[in-house]
């Protein structure tokens, strides 16, 4: 039987950790067995004292250990070097996002349709909650630059759901270290020319007093991984 392979980054999650855990493992995975790789990025609350209490067998997780915080981008390349499955899937440990959505974003590559699977916050048909106006603008502006330089039709460059097949996600060796991995990612996959569908998912966002961590610096940063990832590897 295949594996799915999910990858959690985590940084200063006590809230949310375990109950999206529990959402994980009972997620549907279309047959799928699953594997969870949590790479804790230097949590300074009291998440690594929830991880080091965990049960890792209840959820068949593996976990690794950053001394101090590297970024989300950093934490996705230890990840990625200890997933084994024939699938991976990026989940974030907020819970901005809903795993029992995990079955769509899988059937397309698992009827042989995709090589890769974003979760489309912004191509309607899911619940989603309001978006800030200027996170608004500032998604559907990465995802215009994306499209007009890789000769796409993403909605949604930045969403955290990305799903790939394991032989085309091994091929990208992440570099950028923070949020503008999710440009990095993206322009490597496209410059790979895969199959790259997308589909609607249900969104939960935060805001900065709930714990959001990504800034309009991030922005800026993208734009420029956008631009240095077209003409360089």
């Amino acid at each position: 039987m295949k594996t799915l392979s999910i990858l959690i980054p985590v940084f200063n999650e006590e809230k949310t950790l375990i109950t999206v855990l529990d959402m994980v493992s009972k997620a549907d995975t279309g047959g799928l067995t699953k594997e969870i790789i949590l790479v804790d990025d230097g949590s300074t609350d009291g998440t690594r004292d929830i991880l080091a209490k965990l049960d890792a067998a209840k959820y068949n997780a593996r976990i690794y250990y950053h001394d101090k915080n590297q970024g989300k981008g950093a934490a996705l390349r230890t990840a990625q070097g200890h997933a084994e499955g024939d699938v991976i899937l990026i989940q974030d440990a907020d819970l901005e996002y809903d795993p029992r959505e995990y079955a769509e974003l899988l059937k397309p590559i698992l009827e042989g349709r995709a090589d890769v699977v974003y979760g489309s916050r912004l191509c309607g048909g899911k619940v989603t909650r309001a978006f800030k106006i200027w996170h608004l603008f500032g998604n559907k502006f990465l995802s215009l630059i994306t499209n007009v330089l890789y000769n796409a039709t993403l909605t949604d460059m930045e969403t955290c759901y990305k799903v790939f097949r394991a032989d085309i996600f091994k091929k990208v060796q992440i570099r950028c270290d923070r949020f503008d991995f999710e440009p990095e990612i993206t322009a490597k996959v496209l410059k790979q020319g895969v199959r790259l569908y997308e589909l609607p998912i249900s969104y939960y966002g935060r805001d900065y007093a709930e714990g959001k961590k990504i800034t309009w610096k991030d922005g800026i940063w993208a734009v420029m991984a956008l631009v240095r990832f077209r003409f360089s590897d």
